[in-house]
């Protein structure tokens, strides 16, 4: 079986390089060349015809590109791989952006995911990829083509299995009623490998006239280590909030835990609070925000590229990525 063509953008060339390395292939060559006016093209250098061609790339804003720059480069190179000839395109996105835009919720609200998805499928992509995504139902039904969702629960299951011990009561915390079913499956995959009970309990958030209003912890944490488990980070306001009700109601350790971390900066502020005792994300997005000390003490940044390498490697040889999450 021929190898399959890896391409990126250039922003994100350092994350695909170490996904090459754990694939044992080189980074297809590309152009992306800017213009005058601000346009640019973007093409690959080598041939794609009839080849299997990956395409990865997350899209969030950093001080180089905008999430929108970023997301109209990948959609005019999967178009020109499409007129290369590929064989199958898959895009590769460890962060969906506006992926959270999946429903109305005010009149006349746009649906942005399913425009997304819209445009990814007219530009000729066979199969989408992303991690942890705000909403895994409404993802996979946005998209016509093939929508893969891959669960960060092995990234982090890895790292806690290193720092918690076999004895220690563990809780694992929803910081809102929304991720209640993300947080219960996390609880079921980290009791099976403790081999022991895990606790679950959630915070209220409510809104009102526009409001966020926060409300009681509903659940046993005394005692325990919380781990407040959520797919992404922005202000960190609702976390830090969550930290605190655990810690009065006894928790002994609160460690925050999120495949993405967006970052606003005004997160400087509220992930400063000291009853949050670490954060934990993944490499999906570069903390660029974070610039407050006592939070950069905190933070954990988990690599992901040999997990999405081994994702790419089971969809080439057609293997199931089920197995992936279940190991």
């Amino acid at each position: 079986m021929a190898e399959p063509l890896l391409f990126t953008l250039n922003a994100f060339v350092d994350y695909a390089s170490r996904v090459a390395s754990h694939l044992g292939i080189s980074l297809g060559k590309h152009e992306e060349r800017a213009f005058e006016d601000g346009e640019f093209k973007i093409r690959p250098l080598e041939s794609a015809r009839g080849r299997e061609v990956f395409l990865l790339a997350s899209l969030y804003s950093d001080p180089s590109l905008s999430v929108n720059d970023k997301l109209l480069r990948v959609l005019l190179f999967t178009g020109a791989l499409r007129d290369a000839s590929a064989r199958e395109i898959t895009l590769v996105l460890p962060y969906l952006a506006y992926a959270r835009k999946d429903r109305r919720t005010q009149a006349r609200d746009p649906v942005s995911l399913r425009y997304l998805a819209q445009m990814i499928e007219a530009v000729g992509a066979d199969r989408v990829v992303t991690l942890e995504v705000h909403n895994p139902a409404a993802y996979q039904n946005a998209f016509r083509c093939i929508a893969e969702h891959l669960d960060s629960f092995p990234i982090f299951l890895d790292w806690l299995l290193s720092v918690l011990t076999p004895e220690e009561p563990v809780a694992v915390v929803s910081p809102d009623t929304g991720g209640y079913k993300r947080a219960q499956l996390f609880r079921q995959k980290l009791a099976a490998r403790l081999g022991s009970e895990v606790e679950i309990a959630v915070t209220e958030k409510l809104r009102g006239g526009g409001e966020l209003h926060h409300g009681r912890l509903l659940g046993e944490v005394t005692g325990s280590t919380v781990l407040i488990f959520d797919d992404l980070i922005v202000t960190g306001r609702t976390l830090a909030h969550a930290a605190r009700l655990c810690k009065a109601e006894g928790a002994k350790r609160v460690f925050a835990l999120a495949a993405h971390g967006l970052f606003h900066p005004s997160a400087n502020q509220h992930l400063a609070e000291p009853a949050l005792d670490k954060i934990v994300v993944t490499d999906t997005v570069t903390p660029w925000h974070l610039t407050g000390q006592e939070v950069k003490d905190k933070l954990l940044v988990l690599d992901t590229t040999a997990f999405l390498a081994q994702a790419i490697a089971r969809i080439h040889q057609g293997e199931s990525l089920t197995e992936l999450f279940d190991r």
